[in-house]
């Protein structure tokens, strides 16, 4: 139990590399729905195994996990659709508020498929939050991962290849860590909404919504540091100035360092949350 995950990766890997490789050779098609389902579930599944086999109770079985990943997942993704297409426009605050209604589905979801557990230990809500997250990661994941793979030069496996490799690579510091830490909260306060976890709900939506827009304050903080008169001049009169190579990487190396602070104090958070939560005799560490 110990390496399962690690073959999990590795055999999905490998999987998905010869389905990709196979798809791209012979252009067929139909192994399409393959390499989008294996490259937006390869990571959460590793993770919810790796997960299950760190620190647990007996009350969080395989067929517990699978109704957190699968159905928490399925219901967070609809009711964020739902929400966001009637809540949502183009303003300053449409972060914020994608943040608050993708974390408060995902908590909902949480609360419902655990709602008839009797025993509850902050490790066991770190676990099926975590799970939940990931669950919604690999639906949302395989959705972006679906749009990519249609330009307007026709079908493009190398945009869609490349856009499940980069969410596979941040998915361990997103929606599952997120929903870790509110899992955890949650499980602390016996299930119920108290204030610490209403706040740690604030919380962790903020920190999605500084990630959802860091690249819009990454651009902003660019053109304070480096924005020429005639780039600003452009901008007034509402044009998009061209940057320059400098700008460029300016704004990579900004973005890049935002989102890593903002998953160092996710991380910091889950840690003292782990931390701080009594091991239960029950608890089963590998």
């Amino acid at each position: 139990m110990r390496r399962l995950w690690l073959r999990i990766f590795l055999t999905g890997l490998v999987l998905w590399l010869a389905t990709v490789g196979v798809t791209g050779w012979t252009g067929n098609s139909n192994l399409v729905p393959t390499v989008v389902l294996f490259g937006s579930f390869l990571v959460p599944v590793t993770f919810v195994v790796w997960a299950y086999g760190r620190a647990r109770s007996p009350g969080v079985t395989v067929e517990r996990l699978f109704m957190a990943f699968v159905v928490g997942g399925v219901l967070g993704v609809l009711g964020a659709s739902l929400l966001e297409n009637w809540l949502i426009r183009p303003s300053i605050t449409m972060y914020v508020l994608v943040g608050l209604i993708e974390e408060g589905v995902k908590l909902a979801a949480l609360m419902f498929v655990t709602r008839h557990m009797v025993k509850r230990s902050t490790r066991d809500g770190v676990v099926l939050g975590a799970t939940v997250g990931f669950g919604f990661a690999a639906f949302e994941s395989a959705g972006y991962a679906f749009n990519a793979l249609f330009t307007a030069d026709g079908l493009s496996l190398r945009q869609l290849v490349e856009t499940e490799v980069l969410r596979g690579i941040l998915t361990p510091v997103g929606h599952g860590l997120w929903t870790a830490i509110l899992g955890g909260a949650l499980f602390a306060a016996g299930g119920a909404l108290t204030a610490p976890v209403v706040l740690s709900y604030l919380g962790v939506s903020l920190l999605h919504a500084l990630w959802d827009s860091m690249s819009a304050i990454a651009i902003a903080i660019t053109l304070v540091l480096t924005g020429r008169q005639w780039q600003f001049e452009l901008l007034r009169i509402g044009r998009v100035p061209h940057v320059t190579e400098w700008q460029v990487h300016v704004y990579t190396l900004l973005n890049w360092a935002g989102l890593i602070v903002i998953s160092l104090v996710a991380l910091v958070w889950l840690w003292t949350i782990v931390a701080a939560a009594p091991r239960d005799r029950e608890i089963l560490s590998q």
